[in-house]
C-alpha cells in the first residue's frame, strides 16, 4: 500500500490545517509563510537523471548542464546506454556523474511499479542504484510520487529551519529530525513544504538585517 498521496493543493491545505491543529508552531510558520506549493514533479528516469544531474553544483549549473542532456536526448536508459563518453562529458558531466547515470541506465527500475509499493520500498529500491543517496530517494518520493508521509531528515534547510522555529540551541542532526518528525505522521511531506517556506522566510529577514 503506497499510503495517502498528495495529489492537488487541497491535499497540501488539508495537511497544513492537520500539522497546525498538533503543533502550534507550524500554526505560526503558516501564518508567515501563506499558501504552501504544492511541487509536484513528473516521476521516472529522466526525474532522476536531472536529479544526479542537480547533485552538488549550483542551481545555474545544474540547470545549464540538464539543458545540453535534454538537447542531447539522453533522457531515456536506452540513450544513456548508447552514448559514448565524449557525448556525456559534451554535456558538462563529471566521471562518477557520467558513472551514477550509466548505473541508473542499467538498473532496470520499473517506475510504474514504484507508484505503486510502501514507501520503504521506494526509498530502497532507489538507493540500491550507485548515486541516488537517501535525500534523492526521499525527495522523489515526495515530489514524484506524492508520497503524504515521507520527510528528508538530512536535508540541511529542513534542519536549519527546524532549529529556527522550534527555538533549538543547535541544528539537529537527521537522526534527531527523525524523531521529531514521527509527531507529524501522516503529513511528513507537509511537515517539510512548511519547514522548507518557514527557511526561506527566516533567509530574506537575515537579509532584510
Amino acid at each position: 500500500m503506497t499510503g495517502r498521496l498528495i495529489t492537488s493543493d487541497a491535499c497540501v491545505a488539508e495537511g497544513a490545517v492537520w500539522l497546525a491543529a498538533r503543533e502550534p508552531r507550524f500554526a505560526q510558520a503558516l501564518t508567515a509563510t501563506g499558501p504552501l506549493p504544492l511541487r509536484l514533479r513528473p516521476d521516472g528516469f529522466a526525474e532522476l537523471v536531472s536529479a544526479i544531474v542537480s547533485q552538488q553544483v549550483s542551481t545555474a549549473s545544474a540547470a545549464a548542464i540538464w539543458g545540453r542532456v535534454v538537447a542531447a536526448g539522453l533522457t531515456t536508459p536506452g540513450a544513456v546506454a548508447a552514448a559514448s563518453e565524449e557525448d556525456l562529458r559534451a554535456c558538462g558531466l563529471s566521471r562518477p556523474k557520467m558513472r551514477y547515470l550509466r548505473a541508473l541506465a542499467a538498473a532496470g527500475l520499473d517506475y510504474e511499479a514504484l507508484r505503486e509499493v510502501p514507501t520503504d520500498a521506494v526509498l530502497q529500491r532507489l538507493t540500491a542504484v550507485t548515486g541516488i543517496g537517501i535525500w534523492t530517494a526521499e525527495i522523489y518520493a515526495m515530489f514524484s510520487l506524492g508520497r503524504a508521509d515521507v520527510f528528508a531528515h538530512g536535508d540541511l534547510a529542513l534542519q536549519e529551519a527546524a532549529r529556527g522555529l522550534f527555538g533549538l540551541e543547535t541544528r539537529p542532526t537527521a537522526g534527531e529530525m527523525r524523531t521529531m518528525a514521527q509527531e507529524w505522521s501522516p503529513w511528513r511531506s507537509v511537515a517539510a513544504r512548511i519547514l522548507w517556506a518557514h527557511y526561506r522566510v527566516m533567509k530574506a529577514r537575515e537579509g532584510v538585517r
